[in-house]
């Protein structure tokens, strides 16, 4: 069976889909510009995505002829009955803004999504950022990663993408490097960051990791399999990525988060 030339799916990704049983996913952040990418590669790799706006009417506008579910991150009471039936969810919503609306956004929407999920076990593919775990960084967030932390207590099936610097990666640089431990810097294409997010709901080998994404010269991954199967997997029962840094210790965070992460703990522990 040939590889995969990191546009269309093989047969292989295709038994894979079937295996999971993925056709409905859920699209958070889908009319941002990575949003509206991952819509598009949802769409190309044969799965029905519907997109969680808030306003319909701009959203009818930025993505034509795609379904559209009326809901806010920051109102759990909305979320409920969008999230119950969908077999993935894939997160690109970020507010971009100051470290209280991060907070309510970035990480509360997160936590209002796991939190009505009421049993149900969708794949989850979420975007967090290169600099998630960079507390070197002035004016760098913590909120990003604790969102990661939220996912991995709550036991989903997930992959969590940290994506370099947008559009800083040039036209022929279509090489995807993988790496994890919180140092790689680096661009990438929205393109790119939109088709490995979805990638990573179809391959089984992305499964419970965490990873930073850039962009160097090269050609596109020819075996999506294998691009992922390299990467270490997330320790079980852990709410940190392998190989993240340990500056900030889940006994030092805020009372309000540790309470967030006592009540998404899963038996199932980390998924993988």
């Amino acid at each position: 069976m040939p590889p995969s030339d990191g546009t269309h799916l093989t047969d292989q990704d295709l038994t894979v889909s079937q295996k999971q049983n993925i056709t409905d996913v859920l699209m958070v952040g889908a009319t941002g510009s990575i949003g509206r990418l991952a819509v598009q590669a949802a769409q190309r790799h044969g799965l029905h995505p519907r997109a969680l706006v808030r306003d319909v009417s701009r959203a009818e506008r930025l993505l034509p002829g795609v379904e559209l579910v009326r809901g806010d991150l920051e109102d759990p009471a909305s979320l409920r009955s969008v999230v119950s039936r969908a077999d993935a969810i894939v997160l690109t919503h970020g507010s971009g803004g100051d470290p209280d609306t991060r907070r309510r956004v970035d990480y509360g929407g997160v936590r209002n999504i796991l939190q009505v999920l009421d049993g149900a076990r969708p794949r989850v593919a979420l975007m967090t950022s290169i600099y998630a775990t960079r507390s070197d960084i002035p004016g760098n967030s913590p909120w990003k990663r604790r969102s990661e932390r939220l996912l991995r207590a709550g036991g989903l099936p997930y992959t969590i993408v940290r994506p370099g610097w947008f559009d800083q990666a040039g036209p022929t640089q279509r090489r995807l490097v993988l790496e994890q431990g919180g140092t790689a810097d680096g661009g990438i294409a929205r393109d790119q960051i939109a088709e490995t997010l979805v990638r990573s709901l179809l391959t089984d080998t992305a499964l419970g990791k965490t990873f930073e994404l850039i962009a160097e010269e090269g050609k596109e991954p020819p075996d999506w399999t294998e691009l992922f199967a390299a990467l270490k997997n997330d320790e079980s029962g852990s709410v940190d990525g392998v190989l993240d840094p340990s500056d900030l210790p889940v006994e030092a965070e805020p009372q309000a988060v540790r309470a967030d992460l006592d009540a998404l703990r899963s038996p199932h522990g980390t998924s993988g």
